[in-house]
């Protein structure tokens, strides 16, 4: 009877249609190995929000964030452009692996990193706008931003991908198998953006100082 079936005699299910003869996966049944697409996805969104916040709550602790920004400039202020592209490098480089490696811990650091930073860049953004002009500080973010933040929101995802992953297999059997081609996986990615958080680096150190001396 096609009552105790759920569909009508000679009726096909849309993926007996499809002719895959199984059910599309979907976006649960994969979880946590979603591909690094829709991890970047994720993380962006994640940058985002932080993005938002800080537009709607301006001024929020901003002083403070503005206040350890200025800290960092006159610690390297007499730095070299060369000592200044290593000591970008190393910061950079550093958050971005202890990210990675303290991922498996609720995926908390990556999470808060990507917040957190979306967050600083609205409220400077803000800041700098309005003590001296959105050209400056568009001028001083996007040579080197263009390639690190999307370095950036591709490291915090690859982070999410391993942590998710590690979680799931502490509780899913099935998953543990998967960890290792997981890691090695995410390494990869991880090796992909540190190069170009090293590229970032040194258009941060060697270029932009010259552009923002246009300005000044």
């Amino acid at each position: 009877m096609f009552l105790s079936s759920g569909k009508m005699p000679g009726m096909k299910n849309s993926y007996e249609v499809t002719g895959t003869g199984t059910m599309p996966d979907s976006f649960w049944h994969n979880f946590p190995d979603l591909g690094i697409k829709k991890w970047v996805i994720i993380s962006s969104v994640l940058f985002s929000l932080g993005l938002l916040f800080g537009v709607l709550s301006p001024g929020i602790d901003a002083l403070a964030s503005l206040d350890y920004l200025m800290e960092i400039a006159d610690s390297t202020a007499t730095l070299s452009s060369f000592g200044l592209f290593l000591f970008i490098i190393i910061n950079n480089v550093f958050k971005m692996i202890l990210s990675f490696v303290l991922s498996p811990l609720l995926c908390i650091f990556p999470i808060l990193s990507l917040v957190m930073n979306g967050w600083i860049i609205s409220n400077v953004g803000h800041l700098f706008a309005e003590q001296y002009s959105v050209g400056f500080f568009m001028l001083g973010i996007l040579p080197h931003g263009i390639i690190e933040i999307p370095a950036f929101i591709i490291g915090q995802a690859a982070a999410l991908s391993l942590g998710s992953m590690a979680i799931a297999a502490v509780f899913i059997q099935e998953k543990r198998p998967e960890l290792f081609q997981n890691l090695r996986k995410n390494l990869k990615y991880i090796g992909i953006v540190i190069v170009l958080l090293i590229i970032a680096a040194g258009i941060e150190a060697f270029i932009t100082p010259s552009l923002l001396g246009l300005l000044t």
